[in-house]
């Protein structure tokens, strides 16, 4: 940091980010666009690295930038933090409920492969192969389109 602030640069590099992206988030009204000093370049305060370190945290738990920003603008339109403290919290809840849906969905997807290596391991058959009559005796027959039928 400089005697007056961060310059683009350092802002994005102390955050792990392009300058680029600064600036994006600038356009979307998540940053706030600094004055320029007297040399032609904004300059940035520690407020402003601590906000896009927070913008950067909640992107990385899945908000959408309108979620972000949202959350954000409640912290400037409030005093006490109440509001903005419900509305997070509701943000992570709503985003809990959305991550343990995928959750289901990549443990089925897990199971799936799981399925398709032991068949394929046990039976020297492709992934996408049936071993025949070995799904009635497979711990993953429950998933098998074949034994379902019961055509064994």
């Amino acid at each position: 940091m400089t005697g007056e602030g961060y310059r683009i640069g350092e802002l994005a590099r102390k955050a792990g980010v392009t300058t680029r992206t600064v600036r994006y988030y600038e356009s979307k009204g998540l940053m706030r666009k600094q004055p320029r000093s007297a040399a032609g370049q904004r300059l940035y305060t520690d407020e402003d690295l601590s906000r896009l370190k927070r913008i950067i945290q909640l992107k990385n738990y899945g908000l959408e930038l309108e979620q972000i920003a949202t959350v954000i603008r409640f912290r400037e339109d409030e005093e006490t933090g109440e509001k903005r403290r419900l509305r997070t919290t509701q943000e992570y809840r709503n985003l809990i409920s959305v991550k343990t849906g995928q959750a289901g969905q990549l443990q089925n997807l897990i199971t799936d492969l799981l399925w398709g290596i032991k068949q394929a391991e046990e039976n020297g058959r492709y992934l996408g192969d049936c071993p025949g009559r070995a799904c009635k005796t497979c711990e993953f027959k429950i998933d098998c389109i074949h034994a379902k039928k019961d055509v064994y």
